[in-house]
């Protein structure tokens, strides 16, 4: 199975210059753990929930400075092209649990670890898989 047809496509993203407390709300609204982080169309970075509150809140980071300041600029990503084995894969080696699909540097969908395992068959368990080897320890 390919990936795009499993990815969600209607991704919301925001701008570097938005606040912590936009994105942190955004996130409420939408009942996502991260949005991803475009400039002028382009994918620049990502933030999660977890971002926020290590890297923002635990840093005293005020809730109204840009999302810039705390974002993951060096994001993995993957391509329309991708089989949901190999997506899988890239996020276990690289311990993330969402992989922003992209086509020229533009977002067009995202793969989520629940996105897996709700298309997860009872021979090939990516989500399991996926999850036990990104829970590792290094």
């Amino acid at each position: 199975m390919r990936i795009e047809d499993i990815m969600t496509t209607d991704v919301e993203t925001c701008r570097p210059e938005s606040t912590l407390q936009e994105v942190a709300s955004m996130m409420r609204e939408i009942n996502v753990g991260s949005i991803p982080i475009c400039e002028d169309g382009r994918l620049v970075g990502i933030v999660t929930d977890r971002d926020i509150v290590i890297r923002g809140l635990a840093e005293q980071i005020p809730s109204d400075a840009a999302i810039a300041e705390i974002l993951s600029a060096e994001v993995i990503t993957g391509t329309v092209s991708l089989t949901v084995e190999e997506a899988a894969e890239l996020m276990a080696i690289h311990k993330i649990r969402r992989l922003p699909i992209v086509a020229n540097e533009r977002i067009i969908g995202i793969v989520s670890l629940g996105d897996l395992a709700i298309r997860d068959d009872s021979s090939n368990h990516y989500a399991e898989n996926t999850i036990i080897e990104i829970s590792e320890l290094d």
